[in-house]
């Protein structure tokens, strides 16, 4: 988990290069295909067949896959990578909380403790300006809203992740999201493709082998134990790409942006504890 959070974090550095002139459902098309031929090719070498059995809960976790991957890349895009980041990490608890309904996991206190620590940090984040009036942060209200949006279906993702964890190869689970996702955002970059021009070449490959370490390694992270205590170690993605956002883009956090992400990873770490504390 921990090294699927510095891969995504790597993925999100290359995301917000690229998109300094590409349009971002572009990126998904090039992360998509890079993830589709890297896939494929692990699964022959591997001799696994490709298709899997419960292809109907595969092609759903792939549109949720697809879904949230472009609310994030559209979130990384338009906000600061922190900000754009620590909202992703809303995850945890609702991953928890939609387990617990789904697949009947044990909902912990804890997990509430969590959601509200990460509403209020949320809340820290955005500014909201009926609620700061004049001091409010200057943050894009639409990528605001696809950073929760992008937490949202990642929750989603991640408890089908949990399902077909106990029947699937991991790799056939990371196949899918490609299989589902290109075609999907093919048609929604429509006519707005720019071609890449020099470095952006490297930029989208780049971010298409960052991604492909990380969802194999979250991948086998959640097949592995209950969805609430994976998700929450993951949290150390926050801190990578708030480190890449001050080191390579002079993205330096407002105090209360940096309350709000205290409190969203304090609420991850919460999220965790209980069954650290089990283990």
């Amino acid at each position: 988990m921990v090294l699927s959070a510095f891969a995504f974090s790597l993925m999100t550095v290359f995301v917000k290069l690229a998109g300094r002139r590409l349009p971002w459902q572009e990126i998904v098309v090039a992360r998509a295909a890079v993830t589709f031929v890297l896939s494929y090719a692990w699964l022959r070498a591997a001799r696994i067949p490709p298709f899997g059995q419960h292809r109907a809960l595969l092609i759903v976790r792939g549109m949720f896959g697809f879904f949230g991957l472009s609310s994030v890349y559209y979130a990384v895009t338009h906000l600061p990578l922190a900000e754009a980041t620590v909202i992703q990490y809303l995850y945890p608890p609702l991953t928890a909380t939609l387990a617990a309904l789904l697949l009947r996991e044990r909902l912990e206190r804890s997990v509430f403790v969590s959601m509200a620590l990460g509403l209020i940090g949320l809340l820290l984040v955005a500014q909201p300006a009926a609620l700061f009036g004049g001091i409010a942060a200057q943050l894009d209200p639409g990528g605001l809203f696809a950073a929760f949006l992008g937490a949202f279906f990642s929750a989603c993702a991640y408890v089908t992740v949990r399902t077909l964890g106990q029947g699937e190869h991991p790799l056939v689970i990371v196949f899918y999201f490609p299989l589902v996702a290109l075609p999907a955002s093919v048609v929604t970059m429509g006519t707005h493709a720019l071609w890449p021009e020099g470095i952006e070449w490297a930029w989208l490959l780049l971010l298409g082998l960052a991604t492909q370490v990380g969802q194999v390694a979250v991948t086998r992270g959640f097949a592995s134990a209950a969805a609430g205590r994976m998700a929450a170690y993951s949290y150390v993605q926050v801190l990578f790409s708030a480190v890449w956002g001050v080191l390579l883009f002079e993205e330096h956090p407002t105090p209360l942006t940096l309350a709000g992400a205290l409190l969203i990873i304090t609420g991850a770490l919460v999220n965790a504890r209980p069954s650290a504390r089990k283990t």
